[in-house]
Parts: C-alpha cells; sequence; structure tokens
C-alpha cells in the first residue's frame, strides 16, 4: 500500500512539475521570439528548450545526427508523429536554420500558439484546399531564399501505436519543387511507454538520416512509398537496439 501510495505521489510531483517548468520555457521562448520574431534559429532553440521535459519524464533522449546534416541543408525533413509526447521528445532532434509546418489552429493555444508563430513555423489551413498550393510556394521560398528547413510529420496524425501511418505527399512534393534533399527523423516507439508512477521511463532514440535528393529515378508516389518504407526499417532497427539492452 506504501509502495503504491509512493508511486501516486511521484506521478502527481511529476504533473506539478512538469506544468510549472513547460510554462516557464514558454515564458522564455515569448521573450525570445519578441527580441527576435521569426528568427531562423527560434524553432531550434524551442526544440531544445522543450525536449529538456523528458528529464522529468524519466526519460533519456539518445539523438543521433550525422555530420552532414549538422553541417548541411537546407533539407525537408520526415519525422513520425506518435503522441502528444512528440513535442517534448523527437523535438530534439531539430536542427539550425529549420521551422516546421502546421496547423493554423495552434496559433490560438494560449503561450504556445504565439511562440509557435513567432518562431516562424509555417500555419497551414487544413479546410483550405486551395490555400494549400500557396502553403507549397511559401515553404519553397523559405526553402531556396532563407536557405531554412522544413520539417514535416508526413503522417498528418499520430499514430499512437498503430504503427507507421501512410504518408501524405505535401512533403515530397516540396522538396522535388525546391529541389532539397529528404532527411528522415525516426523516433523508436514510445507508445505507453512513458508511466508518470515509474521513476526509470528507459530511453529513446532518436536517429537522423543522411540526406537523399529526390532524383528522376522515381515519380513522387514511388518516392512516398520509398521513404515510407525507409522510416519503417529504421523504427524497426531502433526498436530492436533498445530490446537487446532490456
Amino acid at each position: 500500500m506504501f509502495l503504491s501510495f509512493g508511486y501516486t505521489v511521484l506521478a502527481l510531483l511529476r504533473i506539478v512539475i512538469i506544468f510549472f517548468y513547460f510554462l516557464l520555457i514558454n515564458l522564455v521562448l515569448i521573450l525570445v521570439c519578441l527580441l527576435r520574431p521569426f528568427h531562423r534559429n527560434n524553432v531550434y532553440v524551442a526544440g531544445k528548450l522543450y525536449s529538456s521535459v523528458s528529464f522529468f519524464l524519466g526519460l533519456k533522449l539518445d539523438v543521433r545526427v550525422p555530420d552532414s546534416v549538422k553541417q548541411g541543408g537546407p533539407f525537408v525533413f520526415i519525422a513520425n508523429h506518435q503522441n502528444s509526447y512528440d513535442l517534448l521528445t523527437i523535438c530534439a532532434a531539430a536542427q539550425h536554420g529549420t521551422v516546421t509546418v502546421g496547423k493554423k489552429s495552434l496559433k490560438w493555444i494560449p503561450i504556445f500558439g504565439q511562440v509557435y508563430w513567432l518562431s516562424g513555423n509555417i500555419m497551414i489551413d487544413r479546410d483550405n484546399s486551395g490555400k494549400a498550393q500557396d502553403t507549397l510556394t511559401t515553404a519553397a521560398n523559405k526553402i531556396q531564399n532563407r536557405k531554412l528547413s522544413v520539417w514535416f510529420f508526413p503522417e498528418g496524425t499520430r499514430s499512437y501505436g498503430r504503427g507507421l501511418l501512410p504518408f501524405k505527399s505535401g512533403a515530397f512534393r516540396l522538396a522535388k519543387v525546391a529541389n532539397a534533399p529528404v532527411v528522415t527523423i525516426a523516433a523508436s516507439n514510445l507508445h505507453n511507454k512513458v508511466k508518470l508512477n515509474r521513476w526509470n521511463n528507459g530511453t529513446l532514440i532518436i536517429e537522423v538520416s543522411e540526406p537523399q535528393l529526390m532524383d528522376s529515378s522515381k515519380g513522387t508516389k514511388a518516392w512516398v512509398g520509398y521513404f515510407h518504407q525507409q522510416m519503417t526499417q529504421q523504427i524497426e532497427k531502433l526498436d530492436g537496439e533498445l530490446a537487446e539492452h532490456l
């Protein structure tokens, strides 16, 4: 009974600490973004700060980024989207000069929404198909004129343990238009792995791949399938590596 009570206290304590720490992070980011709105490295700073919350979740992040990505760019990044913890985990892989593509409605979330907008991210209206092409053009201009990389979650929604969902084609059409290499960012499986009443929630491996240019050897649809297979294999490899250390 006492052990169970201790675990409950741990979960409550974590929730309180994370709430106030997350609030502090957003206040710091608001200040940073007001001092340098839409700066090319605001998303990078946000990723480092948000991912620091993982410490309080008892989760260790093992982030692997090749030198070709650290020193290169711009790229089109594609990452798997597992659950709401992604905000505190996979964002650790964000590189300098990167913006993300997100729903326009995010802008109205108090504090976080304003941080997201002022960070220079690209806001899209999913209910207006006519503006989708404008978003593609805007993103291509950012890549070509400002040398910014663009981060997508090509599944379009969280997978919640269903495996890697089918990819939408937007990120790949952008890569073609901007002639930018694609880089996959794969995180090992985190579904039901984080328990707030457990001290140690293990390790999450986040692996960034070598850049790959979409040449004329395949059509866009074939490239979509190719990168989906690549990321699936990447995730399986990372899960296998973690399983060996259990």
